[in-house]
């Protein structure tokens, strides 16, 4: 990090949202000459992070929990208000301080007019009504409450507000007349400052509780743009998966693209089993160091993954190449030539010698863990805690799900690799791109494989053949494991063809079995149904693994224990 001056403005509005106003940038960073002596802050842009500048010269740490800037005139107002609606959500409270005259409607009136999508909407300050209501153009709620006039907190309950406000974005102002909200809140104070030129406002935003981490994320995506040099650009919301993280697609006024990824550090969840959460013990990535090592390992190999063009290891920021849309699948069936090079890729990367230890930055390093039995089993038991339950109402006696887990155990002993690999986890159709302007392997773009293990090679094909959202025959399926195993033995003769295709049916097993029970918790306790249209194709799946020898005791246990999943 180094010292910078802080001279001029830096950009505040969100990209795309000013065109149109005759003007390229808002601007709020002048220098805080009558705030503090000696002292500068940098907002949303220019450089690695904010930076202090104090009297002894020292650098205090990014992101202060109190953000305080100059907004130089009130389309800078206005277009604060814009950068807000950026991650403002359905029951928070943005609480606006000021004297009168200072700015607060200016700020509320920017709000809900890019929250309505209607940039000419009448938005006057509800003194006299006190309480206004509006409707996002998402449909959610929004409330502007204006209580300089309120004489009593009970007013507040005879109009309704608690009501209107408990599923809606609040913009209050004076809101020191009404009890404090025990969800997130926003605090906005405002002050007209001549001092900084006419028309200056001085603004102190913090947030609180859930409220902190959203606003320190908006303003760390800001800055990463800016430093990138794509602070220019418009923001998409992409469809996301089925974790955590959230996409954004980037494009510049010249048509060229990127791809957000916004992937804070995971959590730790409650204990599950000795002690650790679940995404121990079964080795999910935790930030997006994992990514970035993967990412360069890949593409350090020839394969095309997505390059980094920018980063922001703290906060879990990454701006990608955006390899973009074109799959490999057509009518919900695979492409067969698209297919055949994604196995041939694999072939490639398993035939090579990989390292466990994989450079991120300077001084960082990610360890990519092994896929170990443990994880293996705790994954597996997803199906008689989860799916059992909820999809075929059966309620499992202890000693039925202890056999579950012995049975698995010694069958897993068979899929232990030789010589372990990167197994991505998640190849398959979702997570490939195909990419024509390219030659060869290169053609194959891929994508999320930030929980990337070191496990047998078998397992990734299986993840690819077995798609649980693609419709793919059991003659297909062969085709492609002979064609993955011919160019094994091109590249390595002793490739044992046997010993691969018990370990592919073990894993191929195993991860349906997983599958199973995972779209059985996302639709029970995450709310997300739509997974469980592909339980009949990954019941199939399984079922087709059961019939190898190596599994024929757990083929049994299914048998006695749920014999309608065996019937698919």
């Amino acid at each position: 990090m180094h010292r910078m001056e802080v001279e001029g403005v830096v950009s505040l509005h969100r990209p795309g949202a000013l065109r149109g106003r005759g003007r390229d940038k808002a601007c709020i960073g002048q220098r805080f000459t009558n705030h503090e002596p000696k002292r500068a802050e940098v907002v949303l842009g220019g450089d690695e992070q904010d930076v202090r500048e104090d009297e002894d010269g020292g650098e205090a740490a990014s992101l202060p929990q109190t953000w305080e800037f100059v907004l130089p005139d009130e389309a800078a107002t206005e277009d604060l208000g814009l950068f807000l609606c950026e991650f403002l959500m359905p029951g928070d409270r943005v609480a606006l301080t000021g004297s009168l005259g200072d700015g607060k409607t200016t700020l509320a009136r920017a709000i809900i007019r890019e929250l309505t999508g209607e940039p000419d909407l009448e938005v006057p300050s509800p003194t006299f009504t006190l309480i206004q209501p509006y409707t996002a153009r998402d449909g959610r709620g929004i409330v502007h409450a204006d209580l300089y006039r309120l004489r009593d907190a009970d007013e507040l309950v005879e109009l309704g507000f608690d009501e209107m406000a408990e599923e809606a974005i609040t913009l209050v102002e004076w809101p020191e007349k009404m009890p404090p909200h025990d969800g997130p809140v926003l605090s906005v104070s405002l002050s007209l400052r001549p001092e900084f030129g006419e028309g200056s406002r001085f603004a102190r935003i913090e947030g609180h509780g859930a409220m902190r981490a959203r606003l320190d994320r908006a303003r760390a995506v800001r800055k990463l743009l800016a430093r990138a040099g794509w602070d220019d650009a418009e923001r998409i919301l992409m469809q996301g998966d089925a974790s955590s993280r959230a996409y954004e697609r980037l494009r510049r006024p010249d048509g060229s693209t990127a791809v957000l990824m916004i992937a804070p550090p995971r959590p730790d969840g409650p204990p599950v089993r000795d002690g650790k959460p679940y995404s121990a013990i079964v080795h999910l990535a935790e930030s997006v160091h994992a990514f970035v090592a993967l990412d360069r390992g890949l593409r350090a190999l020839g394969f095309s993954a997505p390059r980094v063009y920018g980063e922001d290891l703290t906060e879990g920021l990454l701006i990608l190449e955006d390899l973009g849309s074109e799959p490999v699948v057509e009518g919900g069936a695979p492409r067969p030539e698209r297919y055949a090079e994604a196995v041939r890729l694999l072939a490639k990367l398993h035939a090579t010698d990989l390292p466990s230890v994989l450079p991120v930055a300077a001084g960082i390093d990610h360890v990519i863990p092994p896929y170990d039995k443990e994880a293996l089993l705790f994954e597996a038991e997803l199906l008689p805690e989860w799916y059992a339950p909820a999809i075929r109402g059966v309620s499992l006696p202890e000693e039925a799900r202890s056999a579950f887990v012995t049975l698995w155990r010694e069958a897993l002993d068979a899929a232990v690799p030789a010589r372990p690999t990167w197994t991505l986890r998640d190849y398959h159709s979702p997570n490939l791109i195909w990419l024509p302007g390219r030659e060869g392997l290169e053609r194959v773009g891929v994508i999320d494989f930030q929980d990337a293990v070191m496990g047998h090679p078998a397992y990734d094909v299986a993840s690819l053949l077995q798609d649980a959202r693609v419709d793919a025959s059991a003659d297909f399926e062969l085709r492609l494991l002979g064609l993955y195993v011919r160019e094994r033995r091109a590249r390595d003769p002793a490739f044992d063809m046997g010993t691969f295709a018990t370990a592919y049916a073990l894993l191929a097993a195993q991860r349906a079995t997983k599958i199973l029970g995972i779209f059985a918790r996302l639709d029970r306790r995450d709310g997300k149904p739509g997974y469980l249209a592909h339980l009949p194709r990954i019941e199939g799946y399984l079922a087709r693994n059961l019939a190898h020898p190596a599994l024929s005791n757990l083929r049994d246990w299914h048998a006695q224990h749920l014999p309608a999943l065996l019937a698919t």
